[in-house]
């Protein structure tokens, strides 16, 4: 069953579902301060912004706290996709746009900050390949980075790291005491 399938379980502090018997925890709030620097790095430059994933909704505070023009959210999950509804009744400048990134991206327009951070989707493996097409000259781009080290999934040249100190409880997915938050200009 694909993770836009799974019934998910809302706490106040965390997302979450089981799998074969096992928590797999979708976003938790100790991610607050990643979720912060990494909305701050994507919009410092204000414009138009895209959030590739709306989770528990932290990182799209932090980018409307920002001065922006617009800001555009694509979630695949029915039931996160009610909630980001739900949040974006009072703000004009959101768009929710319901899919896969991948699946969608023909239609999404160009940007001068994209935040990527999903979780269970199948075409991660294609933001390396497809992200020029939805970047504005000098845009600003950035991505949930799972390796606890100077690296990324993603190989994307030109990428700087900001060091960022976490204190994760325990859970399935990161267990560093450090986060690299991916930096990328183009």
């Amino acid at each position: 069953m694909a993770y836009k399938d799974k019934s998910l379980t809302f706490e106040e502090n965390e997302i979450y579902y089981y799998d074969s018997g096992v928590k797999l925890e979708v976003m938790m709030s100790w991610e607050s301060s990643i979720m912060e620097r990494s909305a701050n790095y994507v919009c410092s430059g204000g414009g138009d912004i895209l959030e590739i994933g709306f989770g528990m909704g932290m990182a799209s505070d932090y980018i409307q706290a920002n001065s922006i023009s617009s800001h555009t959210i694509v979630e695949i999950h029915p039931q996160i996709l009610e909630r980001a509804r739900a949040w974006a009744e009072d703000k004009p400048n959101v768009t929710i746009v319901e899919g896969d990134w991948f699946e969608v991206k023909d239609s999404l327009s160009t940007y001068d900050g994209v935040f990527y951070d999903t979780w269970g989707e199948e075409d991660w493996g294609r933001f390396a390949d497809h992200i020029e097409s939805f970047v504005k000259p000098g845009a600003k781009v950035t991505w949930w980075n799972n390796n606890p080290d100077e690296s990324t999934i993603h190989n994307i040249d030109g990428v700087v790291y900001e060091a960022i100190d976490v204190d994760p409880p325990s859970n399935n997915y990161f267990t560093s005491s450090r986060y690299y938050m991916p930096k990328k200009q183009y």
